[in-house]
């Protein structure tokens, strides 16, 4: 399998992400966690209306995003149940390329509920059951790596239904912590393949092979990880295991990096594709869980990460 290869930029050899640059990155440590948020409740702002948001909730919500790699917004007034609203809330941060994926509306953006038929009752975001930790899109091709996304309530499950959310940058500055040879196992282009995806004898993707953590050209931290056990293959060599070990051991943590909020009507996350998870939720014949997605190859505008010289 080919594999792209990344070009070397001014920005990519200033990252704090690199190993051998080990005073950015210390630099880079402790500007994160200065006055990092304690609760979800910080990560919240609200705003009058989603497609035309003031320059003080714009600020608001890139600020969090700075800081976090997320926000969580929650529309007070304007009509927050057409698709409309994520579209144009999407491109007031930078994001417009979405990604067609294979269960997407016509659209491209994807409304997620729970569906009795077609095909995506083979996919576990259109049932009630849980959802592992992931960030969005692990299985794209490396050109067609989420960047950024929305996730929309439109309407909350009668119960259940919550998401943990952690910022990826926190994922691996614990590893890195823990052991800087971790992030080099996870950054191994080999590191984790998705097998492909055949339905009914039919080649609907083909294998997809990656590293965990990446830079993009900016500079900026990536990742792509699912918890999941199934139809996943990781690089099989200790350090591989013990990295994979750590960081579910982390995710299963109490960690105040961790935060939880179940999404209300009007509500919705803005990010750059941190890790998250979604808890089981039931629906009720008067309450019917539906949330719009939309997945960006683009990261939001004006996050780039600060370089040093």
């Amino acid at each position: 399998m080919q594999h792209r290869t990344v070009t070397t930029t001014p920005e990519v050899s200033q990252s704090p992400f690199l190993l051998n640059n080990v005073s950015a990155y210390k630099q880079w440590r402790d500007q994160k966690l200065l006055d990092y948020p304690q609760t979800a409740h910080e990560l919240l702002v609200e705003v009058r209306d989603a497609t035309s948001l003031t320059e003080d909730e714009y600020r608001a919500l890139l600020r969090l995003c700075q800081k976090t790699n997320m926000a969580v917004y929650r529309i007070i007034d304007g009509d927050y149940a057409a698709k409309q609203t994520v579209r144009i809330l999407g491109r007031r941060f930078g994001l417009d390329r979405l990604d067609n994926n294979l269960c997407a509306d016509e659209d491209a953006i994807t409304s997620l509920q729970v569906m009795s038929e077609g095909r995506h009752t083979g996919y576990i975001p259109y049932t009630n059951r849980p959802i592992s930790w992931h960030t969005d899109g692990y299985y794209n091709k490396p050109d067609e790596q989420i960047r950024g996304m929305v996730l929309h309530c439109v309407r909350n499950a009668a119960t259940g239904g919550a998401n943990l959310l952690l910022d990826h940058e926190i994922a691996y500055l614990h590893l890195r912590d823990c052991n800087p040879d971790y992030i080099t196992a996870l950054m191994h282009p080999l590191a984790m393949t998705i097998p492909p995806n055949i339905e009914g004898g039919e080649l609907i993707r083909g294998e997809q092979s990656g590293p965990v953590f990446s830079i993009d050209p900016m500079g900026n931290l990536h990742m792509r990880y699912t918890e999941r056990k199934r139809n996943i293959v990781w690089r099989d060599d200790s350090l591989t295991r013990e990295a994979v070990a750590c960081l579910s051991e982390f995710l299963a943590s109490d960690s105040p990096y961790i935060f939880r909020h179940a999404l209300q009507p009007g509500e919705g996350y803005l990010g750059n594709n941190v890790l998250h998870n979604r808890m089981a939720f039931e629906d009720d014949q008067v309450q019917h869980r539906l949330l719009y997605r939309a997945r960006y190859f683009d990261r939001i505008a004006d996050t780039d990460v600060p370089l040093t010289a």
